[in-house]
Formats: structure tokens, C-alpha cells, sequence
């Protein structure tokens, strides 16, 4: 299996979930080893993210990575949704040019951006591709009953769990397995969408969040349950948009994972916090290629569809 990026440029637009300005965006093919690179055009001269997990510099209600200039800081917000459908389709290498400080919101989920990245076409690079295998347990704990950790598994397992007082959340599952695959993961979790509580919002937008947000753009929750007119697009669909959030905070490490990700009440600051504490043990992971040997990991052909 080798490494893969954009046969051609695509474009989007589209505002911010928290900063609700405006973006375009333009995903780029980009040369072997390059990694997931994004760019602030608006910039002058541009600024560039390369991702990983040190460059996450805030994580309330999303991953936000950050450049620390010498005059002020520059953001890009809202990234785990576009991190996750690069993980779905198995991307390495690409650019992504964004003219604002928020990747936009779409639908809440990453299914938007899973057809962007289809209707560019994937392109098979001649270098093979890295995965970063786990060789032994490492966990991470907040002070509020979460957390998560990484255990060695011949695959890909995500195990979430989620514990919300909220008459929604009685309703329905709150715990998923997904054990990741392109398909599998097309099917279970990217249509899911992120979700907010509309008792929070006069809060949030006191200090700049969901500015953008919107029942176009999420699940509204009030106190008696959901308040969208469609429903839920799965009965378990707050559980599957966490495990779609995961995938995105981890692939921050730039490389597919072998191993198994376990979580309880986790978030993106949890999931940063698990991997910069990966890196920090040496001994815990190495990075592998496969060669001309079937890896545990597949991503299917590069015409996969919804």
C-alpha cells in the first residue's frame, strides 16, 4: 500500500461553526512524504500548518492549531471534520488553502468532505505508506471521569463511550465500536453530525463560539430532546460523531494508526493529550511500512463511494 494524494484541486465555501466568517477552500495535491499541510492564504506571506500534535494550541469544542508569531497568534479552527474524511479516504499528502481563521462547518459531519476528496480523485504515490503501530497500553485522564487510551491491535478499533444528563441522550446508544476501514467507515460514522445544547449558547457566543452554528449545520438539543425536524440521521448518531471526531484528533499524528483507541467521555482535548503523551514514550510506537504485504488496514480502491 502507498502513500496517496488529490488527482486534482478542489474547492469549497462555506462559513465557521464557532467564528462564523466565511472560508474558501482549496484542497491541493501535494509530492510524496509531504504530509497534511494546511495553508492560510489570507496571510501575507501565507502561513503554514503542518500537521501534528504539538501544533493544537486550543481544543474547546474543537482542535484549533495555531502558529505562535511574534506579533500574535494565527488560527486555523474547526479542523477535526476535514481531518477525519482525510483519514476515511486514506490521504497523506495534500495542501489545503484557507483564505480564513475556521475551515468551514457544511453539514455538521464530514460527508461533504468525503465528496469533495472523491470528485478530486485519489491519486496512488510511488512512496509506501507509514502507519504508526502501538506496542503497549498509554492512557490519558481528566479530572471529570474521562478518559482515553491506546492498546497494540492487528488493525484499526475505535471504542467510544459518551455519558450526557439529557433526556436525547436515554434514547439512545452511547456506546460504538468501529473497527475502521474506508467502507466501514463511510457507512457508520460520516454522515453523523456534531451537536450542541441551546441552554449553552448564549454563553458560547459571550466569548466568540458558535457564532456560526446553525440547524442546518448541527443537532440542536433543547431540554425535552432534538429539536431538528428530521431527526437524527442514526438512532446512535451523538455517539458515531464522537467516534467521527476521534478519527480526525488522531490522524493529527499525520499517520494511519495500528492499535486500538478506547475512550469514555472523551474530547479533543483528551485526544490531543493521549497522542503528545504517545510521542513522549518512544518505546510506546514505531512507525512501519508494508511493502508488497497486505496491511491490517484497508482503504479499499480509490473510487470508493458513499
Amino acid at each position: 500500500m502507498n502513500q496517496r494524494t488529490l488527482s486534482n484541486p478542489i474547492k469549497a465555501k462555506g462559513i465557521g461553526l464557532h467564528t462564523g466568517h466565511e472560508s474558501v477552500m482549496t484542497l491541493r495535491p501535494a509530492p510524496e512524504n509531504t504530509g497534511i499541510v494546511f495553508r492560510r492564504v489570507d496571510c501575507d506571506p501565507q502561513i503554514e500548518f503542518k500537521v501534528s500534535p504539538e501544533i493544537v494550541g486550543e481544543t474547546t469544542l474543537c482542535t484549533t492549531i495555531v502558529q505562535k508569531l511574534a506579533d500574535k497568534p494565527v488560527k486555523i479552527a474547526t479542523i477535526e471534520h476535514l481531518m477525519s474524511a482525510l483519514a476515511g479516504i486514506g490521504i497523506d499528502n495534500v495542501f489545503i488553502d484557507i483564505s480564513s481563521d475556521e475551515v468551514p462547518i457544511m453539514d455538521g459531519s464530514s460527508s461533504h468532505f468525503i465528496f469533495l476528496l472523491q470528485s478530486a480523485g485519489v491519486k496512488i504515490q510511488g512512496a509506501p505508506k507509514k502507519f504508526v503501530r502501538i506496542l503497549h497500553k498509554v492512557r490519558v485522564e481528566n479530572d471529570k471521569g474521562g478518559w482515553a487510551e491506546f492498546a497494540p491491535h492487528e488493525g484499526y478499533r475505535l471504542n467510544f463511550s459518551i455519558d450526557f444528563e439529557h433526556p436525547a441522550f436515554q434514547q439512545t446508544a452511547e456506546k460504538m465500536t468501529l473497527d475502521f476501514s474506508a467502507t466501514s467507515y463511510f457507512k457508520e460514522v460520516s454522515r453523523a453530525r456534531t451537536f450542541g445544547f441551546m441552554k449553552d449558547m448564549e454563553t458560547l457566543r459571550a466569548r466568540n463560539l458558535g457564532l456560526g452554528a446553525s440547524l442546518k449545520n448541527a443537532i440542536g438539543l433543547d431540554d425535552e430532546g432534538v429539536m431538528n425536524d428530521e431527526g437524527l440521521r442514526n438512532k446512535d448518531e451523538f455517539v458515531r460523531h464522537k467516534i467521527l471526531d476521534a478519527v480526525g484528533d488522531l490522524y493529527m499524528l499525520g499517520h494511519p494508526i495500528i492499535g486500538e483507541f478506547t475512550a469514555h467521555k472523551s474530547g479533543h482535548a483528551l485526544n490531543n493529550q493521549l497522542l503528545r503523551a504517545l510521542m513522549s514514550q518512544p518505546d510506546a510506537y514505531e512507525v512501519v511500512t508494508y511493502g508488497e504485504t497486505r496491511p491490517p488496514v484497508q482503504y479499499g480502491s480509490s473510487k470508493v463511494l458513499l
